[in-house]
């Protein structure tokens, strides 16, 4: 099968006052394609994440990846040395459910402007952070299909405080596949057990992926943690969930 030649482009996306840096990256013809949010890493829409947005668009997806720090940090990019590590967690502390939800619906409300975007067909998948914000995107009336990859602290945490993401369970309508490694230490196999119980309890549809031997980060090939083989399966999953849901 040839790959589908892309273009990408750096945007602004309107949210009010508010200019959200995106990365964007969509198949060239007239489509219409299913689009995709790609939710960042801690480390910003760095070139991994623009790199992961391309990779999604050469399946046939219309992707973008909106900056999710743009009120407190516009431009952020980083790589992923300790220092970088507690940089971008600074930022995340910084954050809000209310704003990330407010940003994602805008970015929604832009892509339902293309001309090339399938209505009624859009998904969303993040990573760390992304992760976690992608369980929050879950919970928006639009989203069809969500891929959350190790998303620390739904169990425990929201953004800005309040009661954890994990209570915004019942407000999730669209499938949703979450991935994590058994030896990820910023988040217990335990709060995984959670998470899937409160899936089951309010019978949203979803799947959950437990890599053996897969530790935080392990779908990115700019860390440490990276593993090569997860990483195939785990694309792979995903990409069966944005043809069943999507397509």
């Amino acid at each position: 099968m040839p790959e589908i030649e892309i273009s990408t482009d750096r945007i602004q996306v309107a949210n009010g006052d508010l200019q959200i840096a995106a990365y964007l990256a969509q198949p060239v013809g007239s489509g219409p394609f299913p689009g995709v949010i790609v939710f960042q890493e801690i480390f910003g829409v760095n070139e991994h994440i623009r790199e992961v947005t391309e990779k999604i668009a050469k399946y046939g997806y219309v992707a973008i990846a909106p900056a999710l720090y743009q009120r407190t940090a516009p431009d952020f990019e980083i790589g992923y040395s300790d220092e970088d590590v507690k940089l971008g967690r600074s930022y995340k502390e910084q954050t809000l459910a209310s704003e990330l939800l407010s940003d994602t619906q805008a970015i929604i409300n832009y892509l339902k402007t293309l001309p090339s975007l399938k209505a009624d067909a859009i998904g969303c998948i993040g990573f760390c952070f992304g992760g976690h914000v992608a369980y929050l995107a879950a919970t928006l009336p639009e989203m069809k299909a969500t891929a959350s990859f190790y998303g620390a602290g739904i169990v425990n945490w929201s953004p800005g405080g309040g009661p954890p993401t994990l209570t915004r369970t019942p407000d999730i309508s669209n499938s949703i596949y979450l991935f994590f490694g058994d030896e990820d230490p910023l988040i217990p196999n335990e709060q995984v057990d959670q998470i899937e119980a409160e899936l089951q309890k309010h019978q949203v549809p979803h799947r959950v992926f437990r890599y053996h031997g897969a530790t935080h980060g392990f779908i990115c090939d700019r860390r440490s943690s990276y593993n090569k083989s997860v990483a195939a399966d785990a694309w792979i999953q995903v990409q069966q969930l944005f043809q069943d849901r999507l397509s």
